[in-house]
């Protein structure tokens, strides 16, 4: 059995070591590659016949494989330990080697979508080229919107001293906390996410005084992140000028997730509307522990005797026995990642906060970062991040280019994981306080990844709006967020007055452009899918891996409809929200005194 007391990454099937010898000659002959790649094939692809374009197609494919090697690596040694500047060293010149390579290239995807239409439509009808299909149909989207080629690369050269720059020191800034606060009696330093864990405390004292000086904290820096989230959104506007995006801020994050503005608004709008089912929730939440001023700080509160802790051993197993209960393959890939020595797992300083999965080609492995802390919401983030790993796995029978699903599908598999988890938890007949304590984990989960989301969400397009007429201030974004969550929280939560600044510590407002509406959208798709294995049983299966085999290769309505789910209604959208009336109803009725007839049947353990 692998020792979990010490689960850190093994990197060694990337790089032995920062000074192997392997790792310098890779970034040495990169630029070497990218230019002998560009050498041979500038000008030429408007000429190429099928056959040869299949093979430069391939070659490309080869390169990018072996320029990604290094610059992972680096990535994944800063995320472990962002303050070894031997580590900083690695990721500054890995981000610039990745960035002049992809000048070098960025020739390749433009010569192809400036391809006559004749010519364009021969190419994807071809059966030499199946395998490409959804990729190059992919980059013809993007046909009014490429610029040519100097200026595209004058836009990734300024990119290093842009938004990258910006990303790396709100990640930096993020990384280089410690926090004081005392524990059981004793004042110590502490990570950003040890504070966070506290939110599942059972004092409420305690919950409210670890946000708050984790929020507090962050709002001494509020000149560096008021100037760093302007800057995100003055740059996005200038892109969506120069580009001819007309259809507002959130116009190239559809297209890039091949939805429509219609499909999106549809998916927010249904999802407002049943933001009285959170509120139901948090008055029930507010009744359950008896507080008569219910916070922001106790919505994750544990109910009484539920505040038990797992060791990650505990957590893997937990984990792994779910997956099981479904698919021995889908538990022999998550145990791999212990195994194999590819997660990460304790909180310390200078380790990136919260947690990822990185899929990085379908030849080198994923790997799994997180910050244990031994509470039920993170064995539910453990199993997360695995369905994330899994799915990576899965879709390596993809090409490189048809490898990462798109982003409206990047969270299925991992939501899943987190629903088989809960339902194997259900299924071991728990007492009434631990279903309970499940139900309400469930039940928050479900809200956070989708009313949260959308929640902020609009927060992003607002922020977006307001900057696009001059700079905003930290104050109005402080309103902005306030006003957004009123929304969502309306009169059944009361916000603590360091929560204003909670939209500073949210590294997807800076990384990835609206990237919070995708979770909403595989939440719900997810409980659609949930409920037709619940129907189906093992026929459901090999719908399943379908879907995560597919990657990338088909858009998210090709990719799911062989489950029989049309994204163009909301029915798709509304019928999760009922799964999550029926949880609710569910608490309600198991929180009532036990009679003879109370013996509630579970929602996801059938």
């Amino acid at each position: 059995m692998t020792d979990l007391t010490s689960c850190t990454w093994n990197l060694s099937r990337l790089y032995a070591a920062p000074d192997a010898p392997e790792l310098e000659q890779d970034l040495n002959a990169g630029p070497a590659m990218a230019t002998a790649f560009r050498q041979r094939h500038f000008g030429t692809l408007s000429r190429l016949k099928v056959t040869e374009l299949a093979t430069v197609l391939t070659e490309y494919e080869a390169m990018q494989e072996q320029l990604v090697r290094p610059q992972v690596y680096a990535q994944l040694l800063f995320a472990a330990d962002s303050t070894n500047p031997a580590h900083q060293i690695l990721a500054q010149r890995a981000m610039e080697f990745g960035n002049a390579l992809s000048r070098e290239t960025l020739f390749f995807e433009l010569e192809l979508i400036a391809l006559p239409d004749d010519h364009f439509a021969t190419l994807l009808s071809a059966k030499e080229l199946s395998s490409y299909h959804h990729f190059l149909a992919t980059l013809r989207r993007y046909k009014p919107h490429a610029l040519p080629e100097r200026e595209e690369q004058l836009l990734k050269q300024k990119t290093l001293t842009g938004m990258d720059a910006f990303c790396r020191l709100f990640d930096e800034l993020a990384a280089s906390y410690t926090f004081r606060f005392t524990f059981d009696g004793e004042e110590r330093d502490c990570t950003g996410e040890e504070l966070m864990a506290l939110l599942h405390h059972p004092d409420t004292v305690t919950r409210e005084a670890a946000f708050s000086t984790f929020l507090d904290r962050h709002a001494t820096d509020q000149v560096t992140y008021g100037a760093v989230f302007n800057t995100m959104a003055l740059d996005h506007a200038q892109e969506l000028e120069l580009r001819s995006y007309t259809g507002g801020p959130m116009e190239p994050t559809n297209q890039g997730n091949e939805l429509s503005a219609t499909i999106v608004e549809q998916l927010m709008t249904v999802t407002e509307a049943n933001y009285p089912l959170a509120q139901r929730y948090f008055r029930l939440k507010s009744k359950l522990l008896g507080l008569p001023h219910f916070k922001n700080t106790d919505i994750y509160a544990p109910v009484t005797g539920s505040d038990r802790t797992y060791t990650l051993a505990e957590a893997r197993d937990l984990v792994l026995a779910a997956y099981g209960n479904f698919s021995p393959e889908l538990s022999d890939i998550a145990d791999r990642f212990f195994s194999e020595g590819r997660i990460d797992s304790p909180p310390r300083p200078g380790k990136s906060g919260g947690a990822f999965c990185l899929g990085i080609s379908p030849h080198l492995p994923p790997y799994v970062l997180t910050n244990f802390t031994g509470t039920l919401r993170d064995v539910a983030t453990l199993a997360h991040e695995l369905g994330h790993g899994i799915h990576f796995v899965l879709a390596q029978e993809q090409r490189l280019v048809n490898y990462h699903p798109p982003l409206p599908l990047a969270e299925t598999a991992s939501v899943f994981g987190e629903m088989l988890l809960t339902a194997h938890l259900l299924a071991s007949k728990p007492d009434r306080q631990t279903k309970i304590s499940l139900l309400c984990a469930t039940i928050e989960d479900i809200i956070a990844t989708t009313c949260r989301q959308v929640m902020l969400t609009r927060f992003e397009e607002n922020l977006h709006h307001e900057r696009s007429a001059g700079l905003v201030t930290v104050e109005r974004i402080c309103e902005l967020w306030t006003t957004e969550n009123a929304k969502l929280f309306g009169d059944a939560v009361t916000m603590i007055e360091p929560y204003r600044w909670g939209w500073s510590y949210i590294s997807h407002f800076i990384h990835t452009r609206f990237y919070c509406y995708a979770y909403t959208f595989a939440e719900l798709l997810v409980l659609s899918l949930y409920r037709q294995y619940q129907q189906q049983g093992a026929a459901f299966v090999p719908i399943y891996r379908q879907i995560l085999t597919s990657g990338g290769s088909l858009s998210p309505a090709d990719t799911v409809a062989p489950a029989g789910i049309s994204l163009e209604t909301t029915e798709v959208w509304q019928l999760g929200y009922a799964i999550l009336a029926d949880l609710i109803t569910e608490l309600e009725q198991t929180i009532q005194p036990i009679n003879g007839s109370s013996n509630n049947t579970e929602q996801l353990s059938n």
